[in-house]
């Protein structure tokens, strides 16, 4: 022992130190075992319970002061909490045997380490299923009232503004009862002090939404649709066919988007109803001043329908805007009333005599001699086109050749010829000498005619009482001369008529 120089004794520090942590040590681990004999140890679970630290008594309180809080979700998407007690369900430990048996099988001169220690026991938490069952029943999200069923997300109705697009789904809040039941009786076993509904998924869940593949390749084909605009001009009237429209022709199948071919046909169908103009009848103001309803006759608007359903379909599947024109089998001169215009040849059986008008400028008038009306072979009133027209055509009959400078038929093998074997025109030379239908002209008149038509020029004929030849004209030609026959030349013919048109036809004309 080292002396100070003062002469007093001095004791080491360290080994007094080392003394006193070791006999603090061994009083902390003494209490630390005794402790854990009625406590369990640090990481103890049973039945997914962390007992930690807990005793058999406090364990059994726990479980008389258990309640669960059950997180709900609103229709709003607002959340509101309810509660589960214990004592609602008579919850209670069954039995104590399986807790005492984990507290003596501890190993307690390990209680200082780091440790978990996992238990599982057979009906060591038990309640009233009835009454665990009636408690979830009586939840809030259960009520009709309360709950909000999920809808799917879908297409829109076409609008102008947007067209189509998805409507995003909606999640709602009706709970699955199953899944909720299973949720809470997991909760109760572990006695888990919190469980949200909506984590745990226990709402019922849109089977489709607007990520959805399907959905979006339907939306991109009746976008499609939806942006087209067609118009059609018909003269001072517009038909559009737009995107509203075309959005009530489709039909949606899975994923399929097809258009109903007997919309495109019906909406065709009402354009040719309001736009054409064939076999219908015409008020003709006459150069005599007074008005005549001809009723028939085959010019006009005459549209190509088939054939219009079919590229009008096409133009549609294809996306296509922009103008449109119908497909006709044949035209007028102009759209709207009278469809004629003002180029045509006014021809008045009554009083035979005719007048050419050209850009509504009369270039001429003359008499004429119309069909045979003694023998039946009057020439048909009605509103007719030039079918073509030829110069140096020969009239062929059963007996005879005979030529003739300038043939313009209008109405099947009829038609407006120069006729230089007859003297005179007018009158009543047509009662008993005239033609087998064919207008008959002077050759001047003829030739005049015959440069100032095309083929599809209006040609009008028409009865007008009061207007009678007054005087038989005197001059005819001998009525053994022919008045004319088709020529040898082939005909040109409309094209051909759908089933469903009538065809105005005019009376065969024999040879002559």
């Amino acid at each position: 022992m080292e002396k100070q120089k003062n002469g007093k004794k001095r004791f080491p520090v360290l080994p007094v130190i080392l003394c006193g942590v070791l006999l603090a040590a061994s009083a902390a681990y003494g209490g630390g075992l005794f402790y854990y004999q009625s406590h369990f140890l640090p990481g103890t679970i049973v039945d997914r319970i962390d007992v930690s630290g807990m005793t058999i008594e406090e364990m059994k309180t726990q479980v008389q002061d258990y309640e669960l809080r059950v997180i709900e979700r609103q229709s709003d998407g607002q959340t509101l909490e309810e509660e589960i007690q214990g004592k609602d369900i008579d919850l209670i430990y069954a039995s104590e045997e399986p807790l005492l048996k984990l507290l003596e099988s501890q190993n307690l001169w390990s209680w200082f380490l780091p440790q978990t220690s996992e238990h599982t026991t057979e009906g060591l938490i038990a309640y009233d299923e009835e009454k665990l069952e009636n408690r979830v029943e009586n939840l809030k999200g259960f009520e009709p009232d309360f709950s909000e069923a999920p809808t799917d997300a879908y297409i829109s109705e076409y609008s102008p503004e947007e067209g189509f697009a998805i409507i995003p789904e909606t999640q709602g809040n009706t709970l699955d009862r199953q899944k909720t039941l299973e949720t809470i009786r997991e909760a109760v076993f572990s006695l888990a002090e919190l469980t949200d509904l909506d984590d745990a998924g226990c709402y019922l869940t849109p089977s489709v939404t607007s990520e959805d593949e399907e959905l979006n390749q339907v939306l991109e084909k009746l976008q499609k649709y939806g942006g087209i605009q067609i118009t059609y001009t018909f003269g001072d009237q517009k038909e559009v066919l737009d995107g509203a429209t075309i959005s009530e022709w489709l039909q949606v199948n899975n994923t399929e988007v097809t258009l109903d071919q007997t919309q495109v046909e019906s909406f065709v169908s009402a354009l040719r109803k309001s736009y054409d103009t064939i076999f219908r009848p015409r008020t003709f103001m006459t150069s005599y001043g007074k008005e005549v309803t001809i009723s028939s006759g085959d010019y006009g608007w005459w549209m190509n329908s088939d054939q219009e359903v079919l590229e009008l379909t096409e133009m549609i599947e294809q996306g296509e805007s922009g103008e449109r024109t119908p497909v006709y089998y044949q035209t007028a001169d102009q759209y709207g009333t009278p469809d004629y215009g003002n180029t045509y040849v006014e021809i008045n059986l009554t009083a035979q005599h005719l007048f050419l008008y050209k850009d509504g400028t009369k270039l001429l008038e003359s008499d004429f001699v119309s069909g045979n009306s003694s023998r039946g072979y009057d020439t048909p009133e009605g509103v007719y086109g030039v079918t073509y027209k030829q110069r140096d055509a020969t009239l062929t009959g059963e007996n005879y050749r005979t030529p003739v400078s300038y043939w313009m038929p209008f109405n099947r093998n009829i038609g407006m010829h120069d006729a230089n074997w007859r003297g005179s025109f007018g009158g009543n030379i047509y009662k008993t000498n005239g033609s087998h239908g064919c207008i008959n002209l002077p050759p001047s008149v003829a030739k005049e005619i015959y440069a100032n038509i095309e083929k599809g020029t209006p040609v009008i004929c028409y009865h007008l009482p009061g207007t009678e030849p007054v005087v038989m004209e005197k001059g005819d030609p001998p009525a053994e001369v022919p008045a004319e026959a088709p020529a040898e030349a082939p005909v040109e013919m409309p094209a051909e008529v759908p089933a469903e048109v009538p065809v105005e036809t005019s009376a065969e004309v024999p040879e002559e």
